[in-house]
């Protein structure tokens, strides 16, 4: 009976005969461009059906871009099929598909350029809070099955001239057919990509090949950037000939800290008591330069505005070195372990999470990263540890916060300024309620206020032998879930405004208003004027009283309240 039985039909049966004979690099490279297409741009497909509205209008869409994109895939992958050694180039495609796509799954985030330059500076205590669980899973997910068959797969050899008229038929073929469906679609494709320009930096793993492209290789080959010096001509102007008191002047870089979530501009909650109290100015309209550190950093402290220095093709001198050259006492702090993005390159500087004393760092720092207060831990010292004749003219002070970073928020916030709880307690946003999200970030805000409170205290402290001033100002704002979109790094042009919209905060001790003659009802009265962060630059040079032909009075966000007491 059992010999009469029909065979039980193996479930593998059909792949097994797939993998049982070689295989060329070109059928192994079209097959992995349709199951990445697939598998790998889940959130390309979400977006064109949320763009789309209704099905009859976004599956074309779907469509075209399905073809385009494996269109593409092929075109670039077509370079790699040769021989079985190129397995590990393909696996790397896979994964690096894999980890885009989780991205932008969980922080709706694109994989331009700017991004992955910015993930490029990342530090490792940002990766640590980055990874997690649900990313393997989400990896996993898209790896193993390429993976397995990757491993599997027996690639066919064949003569190199013979593989190489191949590649080129297959490179000319998917040009060809992307070439004649964006023609026939033209009409639908055209405006659809002109109006949703981040589009294109969906298209996974595209986006990311070409970023990495941009980002790592095509520095290689381009032209080395000279720094040109802008120094020239400095001096200190005429406040200081006689002066009884020199100017202590501080400059607090923030991160991601939005202005409509500071109390101070009218947000719903009281997030910057403690600002308030001391009784400074909120600026109220003021840009960024960018959306993430690497982009906003170096900008706001150059002297070019933000069209000159995205089209810049060498490296300017900066604010630090300006004031640096004038014979003032210049200092950079940090408490970013990915550091100041070489604008304090040229400058003293320090990290403030090293040499902190025990007692400190047990109460302000974890294994990896402190609160903010660390950079007050040993202050005084460091002052005096500044060159004599130039502090005696006046000393500049940056400190360059860990401010509200995310994803981690908690850790942003000392317990004691945790007031709006429950607050989400994991980096993998996903899985807190939107009220938890904003807790933690609010709270993120509330230990800014509280930071900036105490430095404004120690500067009032030290009124008897300098004339001290504060201005605080954040790099970039940050996505909370409007729009589906959280953290930041969008490229400028469609970032959302709350990835853009910054606080810049002002306080001056009697000493620096009497110094610069301000007037502070003039002051108050600019609170809702617009400003970027192309006037930071000038500002500062204007409140130090430092000459020099780079400095541009109509960008001085205070030259007309000035002279006017």
């Amino acid at each position: 009976m059992e010999e009469n039985a029909p065979p039980v039909p193996k479930p593998w049966r059909a792949l097994d005969h797939w993998f049982a004979r070689p295989r060329s690099a070109q059928s192994v490279v079209i097959g992995l461009s349709l199951y990445l297409a697939v598998a790998a741009n889940w959130p390309l497909w979400s977006e064109l059906a949320r763009i789309g509205g209704a099905p009859s209008v976004y599956m074309p869409s779907i469509a075209l871009m399905s073809l385009l994109l494996v269109c593409g895939m092929v075109a670039v992958l077509s370079f790699t099929a040769w021989t079985r050694w190129m397995k590990p180039v393909w696996f790397g495609v896979v994964v690096l598909a894999a980890v885009v796509q989780h991205y932008m799954l969980t922080y709706r985030v694109v994989m331009d350029p700017t991004m992955l330059a910015n993930v490029l500076q990342t530090d490792s205590s940002e990766v640590q809070e980055l990874l997690g669980w649900r990313m393997a899973l989400n990896v996993l997910w898209v790896v193993a099955l390429p993976a397995w068959a990757l491993w599997r797969v027996r690639i066919a050899p064949a003569p190199v001239l013979s593989q190489a008229w191949r590649n080129l038929a297959l490179l000319a073929i998917a040009a060809a057919v992307a070439a004649a469906g964006a023609f026939a679609m033209n009409r639908q494709l055209a405006p659809l990509m002109r109006n949703n320009v981040h589009l294109r930096y969906m298209l996974n793993p595209l986006a990311g090949i070409y970023s990495t492209t941009a980002v790592v290789v095509k520095p290689l080959f381009a032209h080395s950037r000279k720094l040109v010096p802008i120094t020239g001509g400095t001096v200190l102007g005429a406040s200081y000939a006689n002066q009884t008191k020199p100017p202590l002047f501080v400059l607090v870089v923030g991160k991601t800290a939005r202005a409509d979530h500071f109390g101070l501009n009218g947000y719903v909650r009281n997030t910057t008591p403690e600002l308030a109290a001391r009784h400074v100015l909120s600026f109220r309209e003021v840009r960024s330069c960018g959306t993430n550190t690497l982009a906003s950093v170096p900008c706001m402290f150059s002297p070019l505005s933000k069209d000159a220095f995205e089209a810049r093709e060498d490296d300017f001198e900066n604010l630090m070195d300006v004031l640096q050259a004038s014979g003032l006492a210049v200092f950079w702090l940090d408490n970013q372990a990915g550091g100041c993005k070489g604008v304090c390159d040229r400058v003293p500087h320090a990290f403030a999470f090293d040499h902190v004393a025990p007692a400190v760092k047990s109460v302000l720092c974890d294994a990896d990263e402190c609160l903010d207060e660390v950079m007050l831990s040993g202050l005084d010292q460091r002052i005096a540890a500044l060159p004599a004749e130039r502090s005696s003219k006046g000393i500049v002070l940056v400190m360059h916060q860990m401010g509200s970073l995310g994803p981690a928020y908690y850790k942003r916030s000392s317990a004691d300024v945790k007031h709006f709880m429950p607050e989400c307690l994991t980096n993998a946003l996903a899985e807190c309620s939107h009220s938890e999200l904003i807790n933690g970030y609010d709270n993120s805000i509330a230990y800014t206020d509280r930071f900036l409170g105490k430095v404004i205290d120690w500067l009032e402290g030290k009124s008897r032998k300098f004339d001290p001033s504060l201005l605080y100002v954040s790099d970039h704002g940050e996505s909370l879930g409007e729009y589906g979109l959280f953290l930041h790094g969008l490229p400028y042009g469609f970032a959302p405004d709350v990835q853009k919209r910054v606080p810049m905060v002002t306080w001056f001790g009697d000493g620096m208003t009497e110094r610069n003659k301000l007037s502070r009802s003039c002051m108050e009265s600019g609170l809702d004027k617009p400003l970027t962060h192309d006037n930071l630059y000038h500002t500062v040079l204007g409140l130090m009283d430092v000459k020099t032909p780079t400095y541009q009075p109509s960008l001085d966000a205070l030259a007309s309240c000035r002279g006017t007491r």
